[in-house]
């Protein structure tokens, strides 16, 4: 199996979070979009999903921003992801 693919399934467990809000747009992003992010992109994913239920609702649903500048960026890549 890939190293991606690995990655992906560890990180499946991870976006199940709980709150059906940030499951619905984390475990489709992981499904379809996981991939295209670059190595470093793949990186912040991982720290961001290392974030609390809280924080991860009030960034992607909340519209408040992260102050790390990357997370911020990948924050918006998911919230525009097409689900």
């Amino acid at each position: 199996m890939q190293e991606t693919q690995v990655l992906k399934r560890k990180l499946a467990w991870q976006c199940r979070r709980g709150m059906l809000e940030i499951d619905m747009m984390l475990q489709p992003f992981l499904a379809n979009g996981f991939e295209a992010l670059s190595a470093e992109e793949q990186k912040t994913f991982v720290r961001l999903l290392e974030e609390t239920d809280q924080d991860l609702f009030i960034w992607l649903l909340g519209g408040e921003e992260p102050t790390d500048p990357e997370l911020a960026t990948l924050v918006k890549k998911i919230r525009e992801f097409p689900r």
